[in-house]
């Protein structure tokens, strides 16, 4: 039987894309309908499209399973928005008051606007964050109502590379896969793997993935700084892989044998590591290579937190993804940052119930693509799926494209966290700034005219006047010019 009432989400991560579907109960429960997997290798690099026609390919193949398991259309799916691209930049908005003006929500939308329009160099804006605003001499984040003659706006623009994002939409448009939103994966996952108290009092997300490790900073339940590391658990097999053996026997090896932080004394018990039949590696040698690219990988994460936020961490360290099952994980953490409260999230706090061996295994690599689910808000289900075809066989079905989902332009304060606005949404926001602007256009040279014809009309009037005094004048002249004559 189809399913009536779903949502689905697209995770494109640095090793593979993931579809994933399921049903939101109204007590934040999800139940797990479907998920498929696709080898990304060939198309996804570091989690950012390389290869277009690869890529559409693959989503292609990830829509006709994920239709068939549901035996439904999919109208349309959430996507997530990661990879080596992605970073953070602050920027301040300033904006002269008069004297004793009360800040309303349109001067914030306007410095949410002015914000959003920077320009970056082959760099697009996905996401703005915002910091805090300076009213006068004080800091808040609710400054509607209050009386200053200055007001400053503090922002963490979120970017990405231009190239990465219109590949990206290009990949879903030409596919005809309708976007219901986009999200910033990173925060997709914070909202589904950091409690409150954590965001609050101050944390360390890590995503420690296949080809990238993503940091996210969070301070008084606000986004501060987030990176992305194009270092994972795959370096540290291409390291094992230069003892000079197939990178498939390396993960193994690796999967087997490696450990983030290990003491000396444990190093000089153990036997050396049989790599195949006729070689062995000394177990010193092997921890040393595994440790130095853990250390770099740790020290690179940490180097990404502020400086002002590194002793404000209260809520400590949080780890998630593939890389957060090694074992010895929160010793190195710790080693390295000094910090000692450090938590391993190997699932998303929601309840989630599912027959699927990896969610079920809850070792934080299918967190990414729950947290996105969860974000979800919208019916994705579209019509059932009549006749069986094969799985790989043409369909019929109909898509709500991409720019039919949000048809009225959102403003700023309308936007959520993490939202990304896609391409087709851009350009109605583009589209409808530059009607309006013609609009303001006509308005001023109607008002011009106005003005123009007005001024004509004074100063025909003032002419008629003054020639008409001059008649007088020149009347009244020559009346007294003919009475001296005759006396």
């Amino acid at each position: 039987m189809a399913a009536k009432d779903f949502i689905v989400a697209i995770e494109l991560g640095s090793t593979k894309i993931t579809g994933i579907a399921g049903k939101k109960s109204m007590d934040g429960s999800i139940q797990i309908l479907a998920v498929v997997r696709e080898d990304a290798t060939s198309c996804i690099r570091k989690g950012v499209v390389y290869n277009i026609d690869k890529t559409k390919a693959c989503l292609t193949n990830v829509m006709k399973k994920l239709k068939n398991l549901l035996k439904s259309e999919i109208a349309h799916v959430y996507v997530g928005v990661g990879g080596q691209s992605i970073r953070s930049i602050k920027n301040v908005i300033v904006k002269e008051l008069g004297d004793d003006t009360i800040v309303t929500q349109d001067m914030i939308n306007e410095l949410m606007d002015n914000n959003r329009s920077m320009s970056y160099p082959d760099l697009e804006i996905l996401d703005a964050a915002t910091q805090e605003y300076k009213v006068g001499t004080q800091f808040t984040t609710e400054p509607v109502g209050i009386q200053c003659s200055k007001l400053e706006g503090n922002f963490l623009n979120i970017l990405c590379r231009k190239s990465f994002y219109r590949n990206l939409n290009k990949c879903f448009d030409e596919t005809n896969i309708g976007i219901a939103e986009m999200y910033l994966s990173p925060i997709a996952l914070a909202h589904s793997v950091l409690t409150e108290t954590e965001k609050r009092s101050g944390c360390m997300l890590v995503d420690m993935g296949a080809d990238t490790t993503t940091v996210s900073v969070y301070h008084k339940n606000i986004l501060r700084h987030l990176a992305v590391i194009p270092l994972g658990g795959n370096n540290i097999t291409k390291d094992i892989a230069s003892l000079q053996m197939e990178e498939k026997d390396a993960e193994e090896l690796k999967l087997k044998y490696a450990s983030a932080y290990t003491e000396s004394n444990e190093i000089e018990a153990q036997k050396p590591i049989q790599i195949d039949n006729d070689r062995t590696v000394d177990y010193k040698e092997f921890v040393d290579i595994v440790e130095a690219r853990v250390n770099e990988i740790i020290q690179n994460a940490w180097y990404q937190v502020p400086q002002e936020y590194k002793n404000k961490l209260l809520g400590g360290i949080i780890l998630t993804g593939g890389g957060s099952n090694m074992p010895n994980i929160k010793k190195a953490f710790t080693e390295v940052t000094g910090i000692k409260k450090i938590r391993i999230a190997g699932s998303v706090n929601q309840n989630v119930t599912s027959t699927d061996s990896e969610i079920n295994a809850k070792n934080g690599m299918m967190n990414t693509a729950i947290g996105l689910l969860a974000k979800g808000d919208m019916n994705c289900a579209g019509s059932p799926i009549k006749n069986k075809s094969d799985l790989f066989g043409d369909d019929s079905g109909t898509t709500v494209t991409t720019p039919d989902t949000h048809k009225p332009p959102r403003k700023p304060g309308e936007i959520s966290p993490g939202v990304v606005m896609t391409e087709a949404e851009k350009q109605k926001i583009e589209e409808e700034r530059l009607r309006k602007q013609r609009e303001e256009e006509k308005i001023r040279i109607m008002q011009e005219d106005e003005m123009r014809r007005q001024e004509m009309l004074k100063n025909k009037k003032n002419g008629f006047g003054k020639k008409f005094i001059s008649s007088i004048k020149d009347f009244g002249k020559k009346l007294i010019s003919e009475e001296e004559d005759e006396r």
